[in-house]
C-alpha cells in the first residue's frame, strides 16, 4: 500500500476563521463552485482562495474538484458535519441568550415548497411580516425545495422549520396542519380539450392526452386520474405551468396558480368536480419545543395566520 501524505497538524479552533467555515458549508451544500458562487455572491477565484485558506488552517484537503466533478474528501465530510453542528450550537446559543433577555435573536432557517406565494390560505408573507415586527434581530434564511428535500434538510439540521404538503412522516419530526390546498387538472390554450365542452369530455380523452407529473408526488398524479403513462415530469410548479401553457400537456396545479392563468384565458380546469382534490400543508420541526424560542415563535405565527383560512369553507 502506498504511503499517504502526512496531514499538517490542525490549529486550535479559535484560530479558524468562522467566515471561511461558513463559506465551506455553503460550498458543500451547493454541491460545487457554480451554485456556491451564486449563493455567496463571490467570484470563483475568491471562493477558491477562501477554500485554500481554510484547508491550510485545518491542515487537510476538504474537496476534490476538476474534470471528475466536485466531491468532498472524507476529511471534508467530517469537517462539514462538525461545522454544521458548530453553527447549530452557535445559533442555539444566541437564541438562548436572547430568550433570557426577552429578545428573539439568531438565525431562522425556513424551508418551503415553491408556488405558494399566491396561496391566500397559507399566509406565509403575512406571517413573516408579523414575526419581524417583534423579531427584527432575527436573520431569516428562506429556501425553496420539494417536500422530500425539505424533510431531508430538516433531518440533517440544515433547516429549523419547513412547510409543505408532506406525505411521509419522518421519524423524530413534529408535524402540525396549517391549511388545505385545492388542486385541479389543467390544459392550456391550443390543447384539444381547451374548447371541448366539459360535458363532452370523457375519461378516454384524458387517457389519450400527454400527461405531465410532479415527480416528487411519486406518480400519484397519474394514479389519481388512472392515466397509463407520463409524457413529462417536473419538480417545480413554474415548470408545470410552462408545460401546460405549451398547449401540449395536461397536468395538476394548485387552484391559486392555475386559476390565475384561467382568468387570463390561457388555461382551463378540466372537470374539477371529477378530477380535483385537496392536499394538506404542514409545518414541521425537529428540535424540542422550547429549545429555540425564535423557531417556536415563528411556528405560532404561521398557525395564527393560517387559522382563519382553516375555518373558512373549502371553496370560499
Amino acid at each position: 500500500m502506498a504511503p499517504t501524505a502526512a496531514r499538517a497538524p490542525m490549529r486550535r479552533l479559535d484560530n479558524i476563521d468562522l467566515r471561511l467555515l461558513r463559506v465551506f458549508t455553503t460550498l458543500a451544500e451547493s454541491g460545487g463552485f457554480a451554485d456556491a458562487q451564486i449563493n455567496l455572491n463571490l467570484s470563483q477565484s475568491t471562493l477558491s482562495t477562501h477554500l485554500a485558506g481554510l484547508e491550510r488552517k485545518l491542515g487537510g484537503q476538504l474537496c476534490e474538484r476538476g474534470r471528475g466533478g466536485f466531491r468532498l474528501t472524507p476529511f471534508g465530510q467530517s469537517t462539514y458535519a462538525a461545522a454544521r453542528r458548530l453553527f447549530d450550537d452557535i445559533d442555539a446559543f444566541h437564541a438562548r441568550v436572547g430568550s433570557d433577555q426577552q429578545r428573539l435573536v439568531g438565525r431562522l432557517r425556513v424551508g418551503i415548497v415553491d408556488g405558494v406565494v399566491t396561496n391566500p390560505r397559507l399566509g406565509l408573507q403575512t406571517a413573516i411580516a408579523s414575526y419581524m415586527a417583534y423579531a427584527a434581530e432575527v436573520f431569516v434564511d428562506l429556501e425553496l425545495g420539494t417536500p422530500l428535500e425539505l424533510e431531508q434538510a430538516l433531518m440533517d439540521g440544515r433547516r429549523d422549520v419547513v412547510v409543505g404538503p408532506f406525505s411521509q412522516k419522518a421519524p423524530g419530526v413534529a408535524y402540525a396542519p396549517l391549511c388545505r390546498e385545492s388542486h385541479a387538472l389543467y390544459c392550456g390554450r391550443g390543447h384539444a380539450l381547451f374548447d371541448t365542452p366539459q360535458s363532452a369530455i370523457r375519461h378516454a380523452h384524458i387517457e389519450e392526452a400527454l400527461f405531465s407529473v410532479r415527480r416528487y408526488r411519486h406518480l400519484d398524479d397519474l394514479y389519481r386520474v388512472n392515466h397509463p403513462r407520463a409524457s413529462g415530469a417536473v419538480m417545480h410548479m413554474e415548470a408545470q405551468a410552462m408545460l401546460i401553457l405549451s398547449g401540449q400537456f395536461v397536468g395538476y396545479l394548485p387552484r391559486h396558480i392555475g386559476d390565475h392563468w384561467a382568468d387570463r384565458g390561457e388555461m382551463r380546469a378540466i372537470k374539477p368536480e371529477s378530477y380535483g382534490f385537496e392536499s394538506q400543508h404542514f409545518v414541521a420541526t425537529r428540535r424540542p419545543k422550547g429549545e429555540l424560542p425564535l423557531v417556536d415563535a415563528f411556528v405560532q405565527e404561521l398557525k395564527r395566520q393560517a387559522a382563519p383560512a382553516m375555518r373558512r369553507p373549502v371553496d370560499a
